[in-house]
């Protein structure tokens, strides 16, 4: 397990690393993998990371901040800006530039935002399933709506009792490890979206090569549009919002072929 201090008060970020096999891989890009709201990257990117079809280059699994087994500070704001300033800082730390980013759900947020606020840590952005628009909190829901429609207090005073019921002991897993107030905060965030652009926007406007992997069964917004902004569109078969989960085999060979 590696480490960094990526604010100001010393708040450290924590990844997995897996260290290239050969010489020549050690020549190729970096990857850099972000979880979703919630989630945690080892759980959610080992498979693939090690999968045949991607396994060789260095490989860094990321915690963002309040999530996994990085820490929780209570003085961050947990915005899609901070975690995107957050990570560059760890990536620099660890050495990395032009990296292959490849984020899902929340993780993909953070990754634009990264490519927009650090061009020169990011050589590919490969997206699972990442919401590209602003999302109107709802009740009751398990996802970043869903906990954006409680305010912070009535979150940490039981709110997520109600959320932890909705999610299911799968996604629980990995959500009870984040800490609260960051798991609200982060969902609140990622409803609104970035300012003074939307994700989308900025995704449409970064000049390096994008990969958007979604669900097969479901109709991606906006497909015209970003597909004429050049963004691959690539559907993975018998999958959900999970992709790599659902479809791991399918996931890695879609994930390589981006990145080839």
């Amino acid at each position: 397990m590696q480490h960094a201090p990526v604010t100001p008060s010393g708040a450290q970020i924590r990844w997995i690393e897996l260290p290239a096999h050969t010489a020549r891989d050690r020549d190729r890009p970096p990857r850099v993998y972000l979880h979703g709201l919630g989630a945690s990257s080892g759980p959610y990117f080992a498979a693939t990371a090690v999968h045949p079809a991607l396994a060789g280059p260095r490989s860094l699994l990321l915690d963002l901040l309040g999530h996994g087994i990085s820490d929780r500070p209570q003085d961050f704001d947990y915005s899609l800006e901070s975690h995107a300033d957050a990570v560059a800082a760890a990536l620099t730390a660890a050495g990395v530039a032009d990296a292959e980013v490849i984020g899902h759900s929340l993780g993909g947020a953070v990754a634009i935002a990264l490519t927009h606020r650090h061009p020169g840590l990011v050589s590919r952005l490969v997206l699972a399933d990442a919401v590209l628009d602003p999302i109107q909190p709802c009740r009751p829901g398990p996802g970043s709506s869903g906990i954006a429609s409680y305010s912070e207090q009535e979150f940490l005073d039981g709110g997520w009792r109600e959320v932890r019921e909705a999610v299911g002991p799968h996604w629980w897993s990995t959500m009870r490890l984040a800490d609260r107030t960051a798991l609200h905060r982060s969902a609140v965030h990622r409803t609104r979206g970035t300012l003074p652009k939307p994700l989308r926007a900025l995704l449409l406007e970064l000049p390096l090569p994008r990969t958007f992997l979604h669900p097969a069964a479901e109709t991606v917004i906006g497909a015209d549009q970003l597909t004429a902004a050049g963004v691959n569109l690539v559907p993975i078969p018998d999958a959900g919002h999970n992709l790599m989960l659902d479809a791991p085999d399918a996931f890695a060979a879609a994930v390589a072929a981006s990145l080839s």
